[in-house]
């Protein structure tokens, strides 16, 4: 069973492996509130993740690390285990969905670990790793559901008191429920009045349901970018942990965790990966009663695959309001592009890009289609221009915000 004492335990073993990261104080990512940022995303490996793998080696017999470790993750949880697995000089087996990340792949193979991809998600990754444990006699070192991992994520919560002895909320993201069992369980051992709440993304929202249902549910299946929290079934501890510590679980949308991220990117000057924005999106879209109280939102981890960085950000830019998109019905007929153009200048956009296009077999033979995207302030900027064209006798076919 976990205990304050193990969490302390595992705060002074990780003292000198892993970074107390900073809490920083986020008054411009949004109004009228007190929200601070423990940026975890900034971690050695850049995840909270080595954490709980580092506690969980470290408590190894000789024996034991003899016959090498064997994990599965999506990533994050790999980092970990394989830097720590060097640090001890033991073997480290891996397995990872074939989904994840290539730059998180190839960090940890960079801290030598064997790597063994998987086709499908987490939890194949995991069956696969199982059968392979019984196979070999390594040591499993489980990503979420473990005592000692569940304990090393827990010292995030000492910190947080240590580091806002005042603070009265902290949102936790969740994927298999380890981040959150461990810090809930730390802070509502030292400090009960402090509200403890966990978010997922609605495309994988396993303890949610759970946790709501008060019986574990496994998912037949998970969908969405924040790939580190891609989980069908949360572990036994951690959802046992969730229903006695945590005092609610909601979900947000890829939508608002990609505005989470710009707005972290852009105000803070702080890139996370999508489950590591999972906390701020909570926060953003008011999905929390958190108003007028400090609250410390955890940014799990900052391993972003750079592949998909600019489609996150023109996905926030979206949500927004400052990227837009127009297609105009119009007849084919010279200095129609020009007075368009005037009109959207006139209201302080920026036009990108503007395509011109023959009008269809619906249209009047000398019709066209003008699509243009632009940069506007937000949505009541781009509604201003749309009423502007539209009064001028232009007729908009579409819209996209």
């Amino acid at each position: 069973m976990i205990t304050i004492a193990k969490v302390k335990d595992a705060e002074n073993v990780l003292k000198n492996i892993v970074r107390k990261t900073d809490l920083i104080y986020a008054q411009n990512i949004i109004e009228n509130s007190n929200i601070y940022l423990k940026v975890e995303n900034l971690q050695v490996t850049g995840s909270f993740k080595v954490r709980g793998a580092s506690y969980k080696i470290s408590n190894l017999s000789d024996e034991d690390k003899s016959k090498g470790v064997i994990a599965c993750s999506a990533g994050n949880h790999a980092q970990g285990v394989a830097l720590a697995s060097q640090k001890n000089n033991i073997k480290a087996t891996i397995f990872i969905p074939a989904t994840a990340p290539i730059s998180k792949v190839e960090a940890t193979k960079k801290f030598g670990a064997e790597i063994k991809l998987i086709d499908g998600v987490y939890d194949d990754a995991y069956k696969a790793a199982v059968e392979f444990q019984k196979e070999t006699n390594g040591v499993f070192v489980h990503p979420f559901d473990d005592v000692d991992v569940i304990a090393g994520q827990g010292t995030i919560g000492l910190e947080i008191l240590e580091q806002l002895p005042d603070v009265e909320a902290v949102i936790v993201p969740i994927g298999g429920g380890g981040l959150i069992a461990g810090v809930a369980f730390a802070i509502k051992q030292l400090k009960p009045s402090c509200k403890v709440y966990g978010v997922q993304s609605q495309g994988a929202g396993s303890m949610y349901k759970s946790f709501k249902d008060k019986e574990i549910i496994e998912l037949p299946s998970v969908n969405t970018f924040a790939d580190g929290t891609a989980v069908k079934r949360p572990g036994d501890l951690t959802f046992d942990l969730c229903q006695k510590y945590v005092d609610d679980i909601i979900t947000v949308s890829d939508d608002e965790i990609a505005s989470a991220i710009l707005a972290l990117m852009e105000k803070q000057k702080l890139v996370t990966e999508g489950a590591g924005a999972l906390s701020v999106a909570a926060a953003m879209y008011n999905k929390l009663p958190i108003e007028g109280k400090k609250t410390v939102c955890i940014l799990s981890g900052g391993n972003v695959d750079v592949n998909i960085i600019s489609r996150v950000i023109s996905r926030g830019l979206l949500n927004s309001g400052r990227l837009s998109h127009l297609t105009i019905e119009l007849l084919d007929k010279p200095g129609q592009l020009r007075e368009v153009s005037t009109i959207i200048a006139e209201y302080g956009a920026n036009v990108i890009r503007v395509r011109h296009t023959q009008g269809g077999s619906n249209t009047d033979i000398n019709d066209c289609f003008l699509k243009i995207s632009m940069e506007t302030r937000n949505h009541e900027h781009f509604k201003q221009i749309q009423d502007a064209l539209t009064k001028k006798g232009y007729k908009i076919t579409s819209n996209i915000q």
